[in-house]
């Protein structure tokens, strides 16, 4: 019997998909619940498993190409082995035939030579045993010896001029490889791009000491993985901290719908996540509701799915604000975008140990080296005025500075 793989629906609001790549060919001997194929969506990318065991006997669809949800891409023979389904043999190479007449007369240097000036055997005599052709016996002839001598000499001369190039030209490889873009990449680039276009964004700058959030870690951190069985990482805090800051600041946690101001009273927090094949942002929804625990238990969970290529169209829909981190990639300062129609992003960044001033002015003021990580926020001018954006974010370094106040939510 052979099973028609289908696209499955893969979001309410998609209707076409892109073939990545086949991770199978014709032919192999697949299990149930294998990999065969991953689908590409301008939402999220997910790999589709084989429903049945069998044979690929056909795949209609090739990487690269688009296919609708519902539509036919392989053909898997059930129950099928590898070795009932025979592919067929590549078809021999084709010879070109030697010449019948003088074949066994040309020896194979003469032959060449005698192919590359459109020379026939029966013009030299053979001075070799039986009266075989010699390479010899053609390059004495007037006019092909010189042609003959000169090539190695050419050759030679060739990497000579390699090495040294005109000053006006270019040195080097110089490829260049065409990739079409996915349809998450492709998505990535609209919204980037229609955000900038659509909105008044504006950042601010601050600076957070780390100082007493990384030594609630160091304190507790042991005890914290054998209750919840997780690490007690930085994004929590910054997820509560930004949580008590919009509930102060709801303008920064609205959105602009036509000439309306749109208040959300829950609070949506998008994290950004690098999948590999482009950056998501999974949604934590009503993150108000969440303790630390289960704040880094959602984002370990997202990131699993995001690695696996699991995620799915509704974990990435909605949001009413987003954090961005590139200090895990070694960001010092950024300027976000905001992912519309949001009116803000958080960005955090690195953690530089560097000397800074504490202390009160006039009393006990002194220089101590503290780890220190800037934080910016995009913000939408049209709705959220730069007081507004400036507090916020000041709202979220005190927070994060004083973490005590994180838990008790004061």
């Amino acid at each position: 019997m052979s099973f028609e793989l289908k696209v499955p629906g893969v979001g309410e609001s998609v209707t076409e998909v892109e073939i990545g790549g086949w991770k199978i060919k014709e032919g192999d001997q697949v299990k149930v619940d294998q990999d065969l194929v991953e689908l590409l969506t301008d939402k999220v990318n997910q790999v589709l498993p084989s429903p049945v065991a069998g044979v690929v006997t056909k795949i209609i669809i090739k990487a690269g190409a688009p296919a609708k949800v519902g539509e036919v891409i392989a053909l898997i023979e059930v129950g099928a082995s590898a070795g009932a389904t025979p592919v067929a043999a590549p078809a021999a190479a084709a010879v070109p035939a030697a010449p019948k007449a003088d074949a066994q007369k040309v020896m194979p240097a003469a032959a060449r030579v005698l192919a590359e000036n459109n020379l026939k055997p029966s013009d030299f005599k053979g001075s070799g045993p039986g009266g075989r052709l010699l390479k010899e016996d053609v390059v004495g002839k007037s006019g092909i010896h010189a042609a003959i001598s000169s090539a190695p000499a050419a050759v030679a001369a060739a990497p000579a001029a390699a090495k040294t190039c005109a000053p006006a030209a270019a040195c080097g490889e110089r490829g260049e490889e065409v990739v079409r873009m996915t349809p998450l990449r492709r998505a990535i680039a609209r919204n980037l791009l229609a955000a900038q276009q659509n909105a008044a964004l504006l950042t601010t700058f601050n600076e957070v000491d780390m100082t007493a959030v990384m030594e609630l870690r160091t304190a507790n951190q042991d005890r914290f993985v054998a209750r919840h069985g997780i690490k007690l990482g930085f994004m929590s805090f910054f997820v509560k901290a930004t949580v008590e800051a919009l509930k102060q600041f709801p303008s920064v946690n609205a959105e602009v719908r036509g000439e309306d101001i749109v208040y959300k009273k829950y609070h949506d927090i998008g994290i950004a996540i690098g999948g590999g094949k482009g950056l998501v942002v999974p949604i934590l929804r009503n993150a108000e509701r969440f303790g630390l625990a289960e704040i880094e238990k959602g984002i370990a969970d997202y990131a699993g799915k995001a690695k696996a290529g699991t995620l799915k169209a509704e974990d990435l829909q909605g949001g009413t604000f987003t954090i961005t981190n590139g200090g895990v990639y070694g960001s010092l300062l950024s300027t976000p975008i905001v992912n519309a129609p949001q009116s803000g992003v958080l960005g955090m960044h690195g953690i530089v140990r560097r000397p800074i001033a504490v202390g009160t002015p006039g009393k006990d003021e002194r220089i101590e080296i503290r780890p220190m990580m800037y934080i910016a926020l995009t913000y939408d001018h049209r709705i959220v005025d730069g007081r507004e954006a400036v507090t916020f974010l000041k709202t979220v370094k005190e927070l994060v500075e004083d973490p005590a106040r994180i838990v008790l939510a004061c």
